[in-house]
């Protein structure tokens, strides 16, 4: 990317999300999330960004990364890079690189030909940009559908796997997330009343109705439609979740629905456990290497670390020198965005 520009503007264009990051002199600056319902096709990322604060449409050098070629209304993965790609030329003001990982940045013309570089490839973005502040640690970015663990080794990143499949095999990518995720996905059963009760084969509630129970969810992390498309209230977060188990909200108390929520949060917790062990316990990363967090869910990642005896560090602290006054929050959410700005 031609830094003589000092205006940059990373980008992450996701299946439900679009974040993008305006980073100024080398700064970050802003950082923003919006939904949006690519699965609907290309155009609504048109919608999204007719939401997007105005800096978005400004000129720019752009710095693409992106997992949204996954969505089903791409033939493959191929034809999701070469249409985001093609979208992302049409519509930014300004020069327009796609991040494509391992083979860094590329024109857009080059994007179909390195699909299998670029989708998604963000998580690599950002282990890159944390190497380049700390030589050992085990990146955790758990987001609203996917949790990516990724060892930095003498500040590089240093997965085994590349792509989703792969690194779905070696645990550095648990498709769970602190929003989207059904409770299905992680238990099949759940204590009611010193029963162990079978839940319901159903998707009546998600990960965002368990962590708006137990107080943890951050305030604008849910910005999709619950799975019963009605409020988000207490009340009505305490409905999705009694359905779960078969029952009616009346029939519990709210401590008791708060004990539930509880107790699903840890289910959660176990599968990411047992994957970051094993990525800890590999011989290149030393002892005292520690988790640096991002994410949605970074409150889950930091209960994590201290369940592994393990320091936290928020991926805020690690790159606090490249910070403007942007909202750390969002700068944590947008992870990915902010890396591929600050590595343009």
């Amino acid at each position: 990317m031609n830094r003589t520009m000092s205006r940059v503007i990373g980008w992450d264009l996701g299946g439900v999300h679009v974040k993008a990051a305006l980073v100024e002199d080398g700064r970050v600056v802003e950082a923003v999330q919006a939904p949006c319902r690519l699965w609907r096709g290309v155009p609504a990322l048109d919608e999204t960004f007719s939401h997007l604060p105005e800096w978005v449409r400004g000129e720019a050098a752009h710095a693409v990364t992106m997992t949204g070629e996954l969505t089903d209304c791409f033939a493959d993965r191929a034809d999701g890079v070469h249409q985001l790609s093609a979208w992302a030329a049409a519509t930014l003001t300004g020069h327009v690189r796609i991040y494509a990982g391992r083979a860094g940045f590329l024109p857009v013309e080059d994007a179909r030909a390195h699909a299998a570089d670029i989708a998604s490839a963000n998580w690599h973005a950002t282990a890159a940009l944390i190497g380049r502040h700390v030589g050992h640690a085990l990146l955790v970015d758990i987001g609203s559908t996917t949790a990516d663990l990724i060892p930095i080794v003498n500040g590089k990143p240093a997965a085994q796997g590349y792509s989703d499949a792969e690194r779905l095999e070696t645990g550095e990518l648990v498709y769970t997330g602190v929003v989207r995720t059904p409770l299905l996905a992680f238990a099949t059963h759940a204590p009611w009343r010193g029963r162990l009760t079978r839940l319901m084969a159903e998707t009546f509630a998600s990960t965002a109705d368990i962590y708006r129970l137990t107080g943890e969810l951050p305030e604008g992390a849910d910005q999709q439609y619950s799975a019963d498309l009605k409020g988000k209230s207490t009340p009505e977060t305490e409905t999705r979740l009694a359905r779960m188990v078969g029952r009616d909200r009346g029939e519990g108390s709210a401590e008791e629905w708060r004990a539930l929520a509880g107790w699903f949060a840890e289910a959660q917790l176990r599968p990411l456990q047992d994957a970051a062990a094993i990525l800890l316990s590999r011989s290149d990363l030393p002892e005292d290497a520690p988790l640096v967090v991002c994410g949605a869910g970074r409150f889950l990642a930091e209960r994590l670390a201290a369940r592994l005896g393990r320091r936290s560090v928020p991926l805020t602290e690690t790159i606090a020198g490249s910070l403007g006054g942007g909202n750390a929050a969002w700068v944590s959410t947008c992870g990915p965005a902010v890396a591929v700005g600050l590595i343009a």
